[in-house]
């Protein structure tokens, strides 16, 4: 047989759309041609896998070799064609039996040993494998995935998936030229055993309890909050305990995020069930936030997805840079688009901002040690444009606190309590629309988060004097919605629209 067919993965985005390696042996002068619009790296697989089949001690052909990697118009990249480039060789060259090649995918990269090295987005791979193989109804076997040992147990965490592990082509090889079980690989059986997830305690924070009680209320409903205060009053402290409070994540949602995760560096499954938390330095680019890049990988959006994504002094952030965010703040997604392809990308986060009220920071601080000139403070504040402050539901001031509660031990509810509360709400709201408070749309904000009567009336003298948006009406009710939603009541009263409004504070009122 001078011809071989396998299966692999690329990688456009989030999906994980298949790849037919088709490996053809010819007469004539000996060379390696690999076709199919490769990358440099998949180009610099000829070198790998000459290599790595020389290692192995097997015959590398002396014929013409051309490598198709289909569909011809997907672009390929990365190093985890070798493995089924390789296994084609030798299949196309009879040095292995291909009978059993269909029943498999492969992704591998080859070191010049034969050794494997871990492959880049695997979880998203396999994920995309087993729904194919579910939705192809004539194939009653499901397909196995044979992948690099690194990769395995991150693999593995998608629901019935058939992983095979192994640490190099030698044992791939043998795989398929045993004549009995024991050269065979092993189906991998997951082993690692997942932890419950631990955040920062919020009980350790000091005082603050209005801001402690604003974001008890946006991890209810996963509303975003802009935290404003002079430096050393907890913004950042409350901030990165805040994921510890959110509900805590299903499989589902754990699988997204990890998906996401795996398409940079690879899936830790130590962070199996924890909610991302991304604190990006303030010279981030816009590219850095959003993702981008040739080959479009996901930014801090998306690997902030079901997560937390905190902008600590938000002015200091470029304004094009924090721009970017108003439209997958509005629709949870970001689409990548370049002159030869377009990726999707999921950005369901919970934006925490932090900032101070002036250039010095100092602005409202009780011994009054600012010194800045209003039209500095306009400046300063002037940074974060009036759209971008329109999408963000909460504005909370973080007060400087008395020496004398600095002094004492800190007594703060703990965040298991919190957090108890949070996802009682939580479950409200989905059996209630099946879904978190901050992403209804028009129509169901109308129908879920009708007020009482003196509720419409304190709405509609807020709006009057407070000259809000259409936007700005519906976050209030919103997240009048999440307080009411914790008080464990149906019907939105005047005194949670009177609790939404005051977290809906203008800026410049600071």
């Amino acid at each position: 047989m001078s011809l071989a067919v396998l299966k692999s993965r690329a990688l456009a985005g989030m999906d994980a759309p298949e790849v037919t390696v088709e490996v053809h042996l010819a007469n004539g002068l000996p060379g390696f041609a690999i076709v199919g619009l490769p990358e440099a790296e998949v180009k610099e697989a000829k070198d790998r896998v000459r290599a790595a089949l020389q290692n192995a001690r097997f015959e590398f052909p002396n014929r013409r070799i051309t490598v198709n990697l289909a569909p011809a118009d997907l672009p390929k990249e990365s190093g985890r064609f070798d493995l089924p480039i390789a296994l084609g060789i030798l299949a196309a060259s009879e040095q292995i039996p291909g009978d059993e090649l269909g029943q498999y995918e492969f992704a591998g990269e080859l070191s010049l040993s034969g050794e494997l090295r871990p492959i880049r987005g695997a979880l998203a791979m396999t994920f995309a494998m087993c729904k194919a193989s579910l939705a192809n109804v004539k194939n009653t076997k499901p397909v196995a995935f044979i992948l690099p040992s690194t990769n395995a147990e991150e693999a593995a965490l998608v629901p019935d998936a058939q992983i095979y592990p192994a640490d190099s082509l030698l044992e791939v090889a043998a795989h398929f030229a045993a004549n009995n079980t024991e050269a065979r690989l092993a189906r991998h059986r997951p082993t690692h055993q997942l932890r419950p997830p631990k955040y920062p305690n919020f009980a350790e924070v000091k005082g603050q309890l209005q801001a402690k009680r604003a974001l008890e209320v946006a991890a209810c409903g996963l509303h975003s909050v802009l935290l404003i205060g002079p430096p050393g009053t907890g913004k950042s402290m409350l901030a990165s305990r805040f994921p510890g409070i959110l509900p805590s994540m299903s499989d589902d949602e754990a699988l997204e995020a990890a998906a996401v995760q795996s398409l940079t560096k690879g899936f830790s499954l130590d962070a199996w069930k924890v909610r991302p938390f991304r604190n990006p330095h303030h010279t981030a680019s816009a590219v850095a936030l959003v993702g981008g890049g040739g080959t479009p990988r996901p930014g801090e959006i998306s690997l902030a997805h079901r997560g937390v994504l905190f902008l600590d002094e938000l002015p200091e952030f470029d304004r094009r840079v924090l721009e970017v965010l108003r439209e997958p703040l509005e629709s949870g997604k970001i689409t990548i688009s370049r002159a030869a392809r377009q990726a999707d990308f999921p950005a369901q986060f919970q934006l925490i901002a932090a900032m101070n009220p002036c250039p010095c920071g100092y602005l409202g601080h009780e011994n009054g040690k600012c010194h800045c000139s209003p039209d500095s403070v306009a400046r300063y504040q002037g940074k974060i444009s009036g759209p971008l402050l329109d999408r963000i539901d909460m504005q909370i001031q973080v007060g400087s606190l008395p020496h004398a509660d600095l002094m004492k031990q800190a007594d703060g509810e703990e965040s298991a309590a919190i957090q108890a509360r949070v996802e009682q709400a939580y479950a409200l709201q989905f059996a209630r629309q099946g879904k978190s408070n901050n992403m209804l749309n028009t129509n169901e904000i109308e129908q879920f988060c009708d007020p009482d009567e003196g509720g419409k009336q304190l709405l509609q003298q807020a709006m009057n004097r407070l000259n809000w948006s259409a936007r700005s009406y519906h976050r209030v009710l919103k997240v009048a919605r999440s307080i009411a939603d914790l008080a464990q009541v149906e019907q939105i009263q005047r005194k949670h629209i009177a609790e939404a409004i005051s977290y809906r504070r203008a800026l410049k009122e600071t």
